[in-house]
């Protein structure tokens, strides 16, 4: 009976041992330096973070803003591979929304409604890139490692789902009381109350589901998506679905000179001045419209033998040259470089553009063009215009240009600029609701589009064939412009199965960058 016992106590003791040490492993293997729980309002900002594309990258030259002509710095030619892709930034989304439910105790607050917009923006960007996309079995972690893929119809029809939602979801908060949100670093940094930094969000919501679905342009008569009566639906009602109604509501990255800088600053000043041009897509068109934007975004080509406001001294670099090409004429003084003192006298130049009430406007009247909906192109083509005029800070009447002379001196000329004029211009007045029209709306809004919005002026050019791109030798890719870009490599072996059965439903097997993806078929 002793043995028994001493056996049970040894038994006992060794359990109490074991679950000791657990207990103690546990406790050292937590760092006590990282939170458990991250509050919705610090993820927040490095979700708005990733809505960026800077200027002056791959993208300005993918767009044709922008030419290199000196190959240490960059080539002009477009990509041959795979995209990268933003699933790190979903699930920061879903980790912010997740949190955000622990604390209210439901869905049903302002940052689940933020991360529905984030979930379209992010799925919809990816799609544009590559296809068809893991979006429905995604995300899930080790529960599934190898998601399905959704189709690129199903990706967007889901999107606008989400936008929808979210529409509904801030509204009601509007309406009925909210909860406050902060970490919003686009509209309460401009000193907004919460309230009104979702009336702002409510707004880009509905703005960003016109460019959405004018990107379906393609698929008018596909039933499922409806893409007529829903773009007419918010058109039609700006109480239920509003929008931008002016430059003050663009979701744009506002620079600073303290800490984030424009990309072309003075700082990099002696890598980049000289090895840069504005390119012809954009330069020239704004020369053939005598539209002083061309004076904002670039200097005079002074060895054409023009004067300094002589627009036929704004000339720009076809994105299709060499690069030896490009060299040899800006050497020769015989194209423009980027306006000296606009990009690098100081650290701020204009706010960087996500979305904006230009794109908003010259979609609308892209819809009225197309017939989806009855209203006045014209006035949303011109209200287009002017507000990139606005944004640049040009006005109606004289306006004060700098520009920088071969010695590195500046001059100072007073340009006057009138709007009735240029509207009246045979380019520029509107042609009417036709084929004319449409493409004068198109080249307007790719010209709003300038070093602003990430690659949309080249998804423009993709879905319309407006306003003409440059290619060839300089392009690569044997002087074609590519359609899209591979899926990540990793994917082959992640989730190849399934990454081959989306290749075979979509391009016959192959991962081709000049194959038609659905949206543009």
């Amino acid at each position: 009976m002793k043995l028994i016992k001493f056996q049970i106590i040894l038994v006992l003791a060794a359990i109490v041992v074991t679950t000791g040490c657990k207990k103690k492993f546990e406790d050292y293997s937590k760092n006590e330096n990282l939170p458990l729980q991250v509050p919705p309002s610090l993820v927040l900002p490095t979700i708005l973070n990733d809505l960026i594309v800077y200027p002056g990258g791959d993208e300005d030259k993918n767009s044709q803003f922008i030419v290199s002509n000196y190959d240490y710095y960059g080539l002009n030619e477009y990509w041959s591979g795979s995209a990268g892709l933003n699933y790190g930034s979903l699930r920061n989304v879903l980790a912010m929304e997740s949190e955000a439910r622990r604390l209210a105790g439901s869905d049903n607050n302002p940052y689940h409604a933020l991360g529905l917009f984030f979930r379209a923006f992010f799925f919809v960007n990816m799609s544009e890139k590559v296809g068809d996309l893991p979006m429905t079995e995604a995300l899930q972690g080790l529960n599934n490692t190898k998601p399905k893929y959704d189709s690129q119809k199903d990706v967007f029809k889901q999107s606008l789902l989400w936008l929808d939602s979210a529409n509904t979801m801030l509204s009601g908060f509007l309406t009925n009381g909210f909860l406050e949100f902060s970490g919003d670093f686009y509209y309460q940094d401009q000193g907004l109350t919460s309230r009104d930094a979702l009336v702002k969000w409510q707004k880009v919501v509905n703005s960003y589901k016109l460019r959405v679905l004018i990107e379906l342009s393609h698929h008018t008569d596909d039933a499922d998506l409806n893409v007529k009566q829903q773009f007419a639906t918010i058109v039609n009602n700006p109480s239920q679905y509003p929008v931008f109604t002016g430059n003050d509501d663009n979701l744009q990255y506002v620079y600073n000179s303290t800490y984030n800088y424009y990309p072309d600053n003075p700082q990099n000043y002696g890598n980049n001045a000289g090895r840069l041009n504005i390119a012809a897509t954009l330069l020239n068109n704004l020369s053939q419209l005598h539209d002083l934007r061309a004076m904002v975004f670039a200097e005079p080509a002074r060895g054409l033998g023009f004067s300094d406001t002589s627009y036929q001294s704004y000339v720009g670099g076809n994105s299709g040259d060499d690069v030896s090409t490009l060299a040899a004429l800006s050497g020769a003084d015989k194209l423009s470089l980027y306006n000296y003192h606009h990009f690098y006298s100081s650290f701020t130049a204009e706010p960087t553009l996500i979305l904006s009430y230009a794109e908003v406007c010259f979609c609308i009247a892209e819809g009225i063009n197309r017939g989806w909906v009855t209203g006045d192109a014209e006035t949303w083509y011109k209200n287009g215009t002017t507000a990139m005029f606005g944004f640049y800070g040009l006005k109606d009447g004289d306006n004060t240009v700098y520009l920088q002379k071969a010695d590195g001196t500046g001059t100072t000329y007073t340009v006057p600029f009138s709007f009735t004029n240029y509207f009246n211009q045979p380019l520029v007045k509107y042609k009417g609701n036709n084929t004319d029209g449409l493409n004068q709306i198109l080249l307007q809004k790719y010209l709003a589009y300038a070093r602003n919005s990430g690659r949309q002026a080249y998804y423009q050019w993709r879905r319309t064939g407006v306003p003409t791109f440059s290619a060839g030798p300089g392009s690569g890719n044997g002087g074609v412009i590519p359609k899209r870009f591979q899926y990540p490599s990793n994917e082959i072996s992640a989730n190849g199965a399934n990454l081959t059965a989306a290749l075979q439903s979509q391009y016959g097997g192959s991962d081709d960058i000049n194959a038609t993806m659905w949206l543009i078929k």
